[in-house]
């Protein structure tokens, strides 16, 4: 076992066609170096490295690498190995700088470097958690849906840069809806009429068409009639020849708008019929302000491994939620955390916003807050805080969320349950 041999540490210098290994003992001592290909055929020269030195299914060699993805870190957690990934900047170049001050830096040396990491500061150092098979899925399509959520804002914020500059007639028509210029009918509907005088030229019927041919099933005669009396409305107008030019780059633009709605939406139906398959889904969608979409993306964030965080204060900081205290001397300062998981607080403050008005009990907590002298974005990360907390809960006693229970002391005043916590 783990004391019959050689505690041996692999350090894996990451490239994008190449990647340097370093193998060393308990005090220090290279062992072997090698460089392998990204294929395959490299795979296979590491694992058979790694067995040469003792790695065992039973007793595998523990491997620090600098990044989570990819198909060589999949490959290396095949069974109970645990890998560390150490991000490059803040470890892998601080812990250079503690051996030389030369400046000297080279990819053997780097693998090196994360051999040594893991061998003096494992203690300080979590491995990468082991998700299920379908949490892992689930957290590619719910990142995937929520890159492409934001490509597609992207593409339809240039899309009204664009029409400001030629097109009120549709800004007026479309921006004030719920979606704005990314809805179908007004995809459909500026395809069909690209520049100010072809929507003009419209008639009833073919704005009936079109705003069938989008989808929409009530109401086309009436919204027929709005759109045509915002269309010739009189307007500024640019020259002919450049209210064209500017219809020409506009359809290219809603081409892509197209795509990215597309793939949002179709990203989205996988990623949702996934999560309804994960044991959690039933526990997370009993939260109040969590739907399907909203429950992948926190899911994905978080995993289903229970070990990943010893408490929920681990949880609360990894998110972001809780905050972090700075002193020094006679100073102290207490304030949001800035290094975070960027899509889990994300989607936390939608969350939080959502249970505002389907929870009566976070509506009360928020309200509170806000009197207290909290922001808006305080609150809201105060009451995502407290969601955490009961997530954590929740997931390790596999309860659902009761809303007696997790909010029963917001009756006291805020002082006293201040005290009393």
């Amino acid at each position: 076992m783990w004391e019959d041999r050689l505690t041996v540490f692999c350090g894996i210098d990451w490239a994008e066609r190449h990647h340097d290994i370093a193998l060393v003992d308990e005090a220090g001592t290279l062992l072997a170096k090698a460089r392998i290909t990204d294929d395959a055929a490299g795979y296979h020269q590491l694992l058979n490295l790694l067995a040469e030195h003792g790695d065992s299914p039973e007793d595998p060699i523990l491997v620090a690498i600098e990044t989570s993805h990819g198909l060589l870190v999949a490959s290396l957690r095949t069974g109970s190995r645990r890998v560390f990934a150490i991000n490059p900047l803040a470890a892998a170049a601080r812990y250079r700088d503690r051996h030389g001050v030369s400046g000297k830096k080279s990819d053997p040396g780097d693998a090196l470097v994360l051999a040594n990491i893991l061998r003096t500061d494992m203690h300080a150092r979590r491995p990468l958690p082991a998700d299920s098979e379908l949490a892992q899925a689930i957290t590619v399509l719910a990142r995937a849906q929520q890159d492409a959520v934001w490509a597609r804002q992207q593409v339809a914020n240039q899309v009204r840069s664009l029409l400001r500059e030629y097109y009120p007639a549709a800004l007026l028509a479309f921006q004030g809806k719920q979606g704005g210029l990314t809805r179908a009918d007004a995809r459909v509907i500026l395809t069909l009429a690209p520049t100010p005088v072809k929507a003009a030229k419209l008639a009833l019927a073919q704005l009936r068409t079109a705003l069938k041919r989008s989808g929409r099933l009530r109401g086309c005669d009436t919204e027929a009639e709005r759109l045509r009396n915002i269309f010739r409305a009189e307007y500024a107008h640019q020259l002919l020849a450049v209210e064209n030019a500017f219809g020409h780059q506009l359809l290219a633009l809603l081409k892509q708008l197209d795509a990215v709605c597309q793939a949002a939406d179709g990203l989205a139906e996988a990623a949702t019929a996934a999560f309804h398959q994960h044991t959690d889904s039933e526990i997370l969608l009993s939260f109040p302000g969590l739907g399907p979409m909203l429950g992948a993306r926190v899911l994905a964030e978080l995993g289903d491994d229970r070990a990943r965080f010893t408490d929920a204060r681990a949880l609360k900081s990894y998110a972001g939620s809780a905050p972090i205290t700075r002193a020094s001397g006679k100073k102290r300062f207490v304030g949001r955390r800035f290094v975070k998981n960027n899509r889990l607080i994300n989607a936390g403050f939608l969350w939080a916003f959502a249970a505002l008005t389907a929870s009566p009990g976070a509506n009360a907590h928020y309200r509170r807050r806000r009197e207290h002298g909290d922001w808006h974005a305080a609150a809201q990360r105060h009451l995502l805080n407290r969601f955490l907390g009961q997530l954590h809960h929740c997931l390790k006693t596999r309860q659902l969320f009761d809303e007696q229970r997790a909010f029963a002391p917001m009756a006291l005043p805020l002082e006293a349950s201040s005290a009393q916590t």
